[in-house]
């Protein structure tokens, strides 16, 4: 909700996904009637409204069955301070017209929007829990992580080590200069012996209204850039990644080390190398494993896929990389061989079908090549 307007308008609805992280799963099993919950967010602050009503509730008629407080269950996310009705809400919109962003501005950049015929502004700052304010704005944003992100958890904010990066649009109305967060990013900072740092991004959500429009690529790649003037800084990874986040972040790096000296395509056709492994850690703050990814997309653009030997090669390649766990598990059936008794062999060898081996060798790799257009059809867009 920017506007009191807003309050009655359809598209600024949207629904949560994982209801069952706030209410428990058999929430879906044990439903006797439907409950219908409103949160009301105004955009900025992220102020809050929560209303709640239903068809029908379970009374003695029901043995042994109590009412679930489904309030309750809301309220153990939601901060203190919400408003139950709107009248208390629309006073908030009233009041709260001078939002600025907090922390420090790291990048600006425009996208054209379809709808509004025209280019719209959006930032990236970097903020801290020194910044006044922030501390009960972040409490009411990282509500969102719970209906968004599966498995989410509040972080600890008194840890020092935490570094938020924040989305917004930047809009005008009546002459005054107004800001609606868009997305956000919290990254820990974790001590590399002896004197380094390895960030690690640990939440990344772009709000549903926002989503699709190449928010997560520009905050990405800006987070990036931002470590890695670092000379402290190791590499960059992430904690537990959705495949969602891996395509995005596969997408943001190959952007940035395409157009590195030991990516050019005459390097690549020569195969993966330790050359690009130092480059892109040390410029980019890329380790090994995300440099190899980057290596297999950007050669599959130089590859020729309709010459034989070209695709051979490439395919060659990258399944000498997938065969790791197949090769691994070879080895613990040669240990077998000599620990085993023959019992026990013939058990463990029922279980190692080498032809079943070899089909999800190839599914892997089709899945992989396809995923790999994606990001090259992406780039070529970009």
């Amino acid at each position: 909700v920017r506007f009191p307007e807003d309050l009655e308008d359809d598209n600024t609805t949207f629904n949560p996904e994982y209801s069952h992280q706030v209410f428990g799963d058999d929430y879906d099993r044990l439903s006797i009637c439907f409950i219908q919950y409103k949160l009301q967010y105004y955009i900025p602050k992220y102020y809050t409204t929560l209303q709640i009503g239903y068809t029908s509730k379970v009374n003695e008629k029901f043995d042994c069955v109590e009412a679930d407080d489904v309030e309750s269950k809301i309220r153990e996310i939601i901060p203190p301070g919400f408003c139950t009705n709107t009248d208390d809400f629309v006073s908030l919109l009233e009041k709260e017209v001078n939002f600025k962003p907090f922390g420090m501005l790291l990048h600006t950049y425009s996208i054209h929007n379809e709808e509004a015929g025209e280019d719209i502004t959006y930032q990236i700052y970097k903020a801290d829990m020194t910044c006044p304010g922030f501390r009960e704005y972040h409490e009411r944003l990282q509500t969102f992580l719970m209906w968004f992100i599966e498995t989410a958890s509040f972080i600890d904010v008194d840890d020092e080590r935490w570094n938020y990066f924040l989305v917004f649009e930047k809009y005008n109305k009546d002459g005054a200069t107004l800001f609606a967060t868009v997305g956000y990013m919290t990254v820990y900072n974790y001590y590399v012996y002896p004197d380094k740092t390895r960030p690690r991004v640990s939440q990344m959500l772009i709000l549903p209204p926002f989503q699709g429009e190449g928010h997560g690529a520009q905050l990405l790649e800006t987070v990036h850039r931002y470590y890695m003037s670092s000379p402290t800084v190791l590499d960059i990874t992430a904690e537990d990644p959705s495949e969602n986040y891996v395509k995005l972040r596969d997408f943001v790096l190959v952007k940035l080390c395409q157009d590195l000296h030991c990516f050019s395509p005459g390097k690549l056709m020569q195969g993966f190398s330790q050359e690009m492994v130092m480059e892109a850690q040390q410029k980019l703050k890329i380790n090994k494993q995300h440099t190899r990814r980057v290596y297999e997309i950007l050669r599959l653009r130089a590859t020729d896929m309709g010459d034989a030997e070209q695709s051979r090669s490439y395919r060659l390649d990258v399944k000498r990389r997938l065969i790791g766990p197949y090769k691994k598990k070879q080895r613990e059936l040669a240990k077998m061989r000599r620990c085993l008794r023959p019992e026990e062999l013939t058990n463990q060898l029922n279980q190692i079908d080498l032809n079943m081996q070899h089909e999800q060798l190839e599914e892997s790799f089709q899945q992989l090549v396809s995923d790999y257009r994606r990001v090259l059809e992406r780039l070529a867009q970009a």
